[in-house]
C-alpha cells in the first residue's frame, strides 16, 4: 500500500539534491581550501618570481616551516579539544636555551632537559584547565610570562648566551639527509605519527569527541580529563622540542626568539581548517597551513620593496579572512545550526 506521502517524498528529493551537494562541497573545501590557496600561490610565485622555485629557496622554506611545524602539532590537538595554549611562544624559547645549557653536559642532556622541562609546563597546564576548570586563555597566558621570566632569569636578562660546541647536538639542527635538514624530517615523521594517532586511534576520537561535546564525551564514558592533560604536556614537549632543534641549527640559546609563535601556530593550524570552536581538524590541514603562511611570508621578501611590519598586516588580514570564510563553511556543512 502505497503512502499518502509518498509523492510528496518524490518531489522533495531533487530539490534536496543541490542542497546536499552545497554541503559537501562546503564540507570538502573548509577541509582542503588551504591546500589549494597553497597550490595556488606556488604556481603564480614559481612562474613570475625566478628566485622562488630555485632549491636553496625551497629547502629554506621547509627548513622555517619545520619548526613552526612541531609547534603547530600540538597546538593542533589541544584546539581540537576545545582549548588555547599561548604559552607555545614562551616555551619554545625556553627549550632553546634550555638545550643550550644541558648540551654542555653533552648531547643526551641537551634534548632531554627542554623535553622534560617544557613538557612539566604543559602537565601544569592540562592539569589546572582539567581538573580546575580554569580557562585555558587565562592559564596558558600565565604560563606564557613564566616561561619569559624564567628564560630571562637563566640568562641574566639576556645577557648571558650559552654557545653549543657538541657536535653531535649541532648535527641535529645543521646535517641534512637527501637533501633536507634534519629538522624537516623531525616535522614531517612527528606529522606522520600525530595524523595516525588522530584517526587511527581511540585517544584520537577522544580528542574530537571532547571538543564536539565535552558534555556527551563524559555521558559516553571517556576519559575527558586524561585527555585535556595529555595534549597540554604534548604540547609543551613539541615546543621544547622545536627550541633544541632551533638552538641546535642557531648553535646557541638566543633569548630573543618565539615572540609571536603562538600566533603564528594558531594561524597556521586555523588556517589548515582547524575549528577553534574544537571538534575538527587534521595534522595534514595544518602543515598546509604552515606551508601556506611561510610560502607567503617568502613571496614578501622576494618582491622586495615592502617593509617586514606588512608581513604582519598581510597575515592578519588572510587570517582574518580564513577565519571568517570557516564560519560561512562550518555553518553550511550537514548537521550545523545555521
Amino acid at each position: 500500500m502505497t503512502s499518502p506521502d509518498a509523492p510528496d517524498t518524490i518531489e522533495e528529493q531533487p530539490a534536496s539534491s543541490p542542497q546536499v551537494r552545497q554541503q559537501l562541497f562546503a564540507s570538502l573545501l573548509q577541509r582542503q581550501g588551504a591546500a589549494a590557496a597553497l597550490l595556488l600561490v606556488v604556481v603564480i610565485s614559481w612562474i613570475t618570481l625566478p628566485d622562488f622555485g630555485s632549491t636553496d629557496n625551497l629547502r629554506d622554506i621547509a627548513l622555517q616551516s619545520s619548526f613552526l611545524a612541531i609547534i603547530a602539532l600540538g597546538m593542533t590537538f589541544v584546539i581540537i579539544t576545545g582549548g588555547i595554549d599561548l604559552s607555545v611562544g614562551s616555551v619554545y624559547a625556553l627549550g632553546g636555551v634550555l638545550a643550550a645549557y644541558g648540551a654542555q653536559s653533552g648531547f643526551l642532556m641537551g634534548l632531554l632537559l627542554p623535553l622534560v622541562v617544557c613538557g612539566a609546563i604543559g602537565l601544569v597546564n592540562g592539569l589546572l584547565v582539567a581538573r580546575l576548570g580554569l580557562p585555558p586563555f587565562i592559564v596558558t597566558l600565565a604560563s606564557l610570562l613564566f616561561a619569559r621570566g624564567l628564560l630571562l632569569a637563566i640568562t641574566n636578562e639576556g645577557a648571558t648566551t650559552r654557545k653549543i660546541t657538541d657536535s653531535t647536538f649541532l648535527a641535529l639542527g645543521r646535517n641534512s639527509f637527501l637533501g633536507l635538514g634534519l629538522p624537516v624530517w623531525f616535522a614531517i615523521g612527528l606529522c606522520l605519527v600525530g595524523g595516525l594517532v588522530l584517526r587511527r586511534t581511540r585517544f584520537g576520537e577522544s580528542l574530537f569527541a571532547t571538543g564536539g561535546s565535552e558534555g556527551s564525551a563524559l555521558l559516553m564514558g571517556l576519559p575527558v580529563m586524561r585527555v585535556k592533560i595529555t595534549v597540554y604536556a604534548l604540547s609543551g614537549a613539541l615546543s621544547g622540542l622545536a627550541g633544541a632543534l632551533t638552538a641546535a641549527y642557531l648553535q646557541s640559546g638566543v633569548t630573543v626568539i618565539g615572540v609571536g609563535v603562538e600566533l603564528d601556530a594558531i594561524a597556521a593550524v586555523v588556517i589548515g581548517g582547524t575549528l577553534l570552536s574544537g571538534g575538527a581538524g587534521t595534522v595534514l590541514g595544518t602543515a598546509v597551513g604552515v606551508l601556506l603562511r611561510n610560502v607567503i611570508q617568502n613571496v614578501i621578501n622576494q618582491i622586495g620593496g615592502l617593509d617586514s611590519n606588512y608581513q604582519s598586516v598581510i597575515s592578519g588580514a588572510f587570517l582574518l579572512v580564513v577565519v571568517i570564510v570557516q564560519r560561512l563553511l562550518s555553518q553550511a556543512r550537514p548537521g550545523r545550526p545555521r
